[in-house]
């Protein structure tokens, strides 16, 4: 039995009085939620789906990049390609003005443009072998200029360099060793570090060696 201070009202089911709990649903079929799930999951996992276009053109761009400095590479360490040797690169870099220890100049190059198209190739360690092509163009670019070459003679130099400094900041794709690494999930922050990687390279060759 009810008193005068707690009224109470009450309303057949149904009726207009009645209580309606529904506006307070989350206005979703289960199904609805089940396919918004299904798309939060898809975003999380979305460094691991494959996407053809990307992947391939990421490879296209790897190999193509690697293929070029690897052969100069070759040509630096073994004379292939009718290329200088150790020996032969030496002399040119006194040409280009470097005058302290080319012999070695002539080796960490060397190295780093066979070592860094072989991983970019096999698409392993991407950021290292990114990193490496970069520095080494990024002092061929400078060298010409240094020496008075315009534009044109370094611009295949600029876009080697442009091409490596773009691997760095989107890994390598899923065609590649790297694809279950965190370099790969998260290309934009190793990319980083490999870019002042690069930089500091450079800067210790122009400042050591010229």
């Amino acid at each position: 039995m009810s008193t005068p201070d707690e009224p109470t009202t009450h309303f057949p089911a149904g009726s207009p009085g009645a209580f309606d709990d529904s506006g307070y649903s989350s206005g979703y079929s289960t199904t609805d939620q089940n396919a918004l799930l299904d798309d939060v999951e898809d975003t999380r996992r979305e460094p691991d789906r494959w996407h053809a276009g990307l992947d391939i053109g990421l490879l296209v761009l790897r190999l193509a990049l690697a293929m070029v400095m690897g052969a100069h590479g070759l040509q630096k360490l073994f004379g292939l390609f009718d290329g200088p040797g150790i020996g032969g690169f030496a002399d040119a870099l006194t040409g280009m003005g470097y005058t302290s220890q080319t012999t070695l100049l002539a080796w960490i190059t060397a190295v780093s443009e066979t070592g860094g198209a072989l991983l970019l190739a096999l698409g392993l360690f991407t950021p290292l072998g990114a990193a490496a092509i970069l520095g080494v163009t990024a002092n061929i670019v400078f060298t010409k200029f240094q020496l008075g070459s315009g534009y044109f003679d370094a611009e295949l130099d600029i876009v080697l360099a442009l091409m490596a400094l773009t691997l760095l900041f989107t890994g390598a794709g899923r065609v590649s060793i790297d694809k279950n690494t965190p370099w790969r999930r998260k290309p934009g922050a190793f990319g980083a570090v490999g870019l002042l990687l690069a930089a500091a390279a450079s800067t210790v060759v122009i400042v050591l060696f010229r």
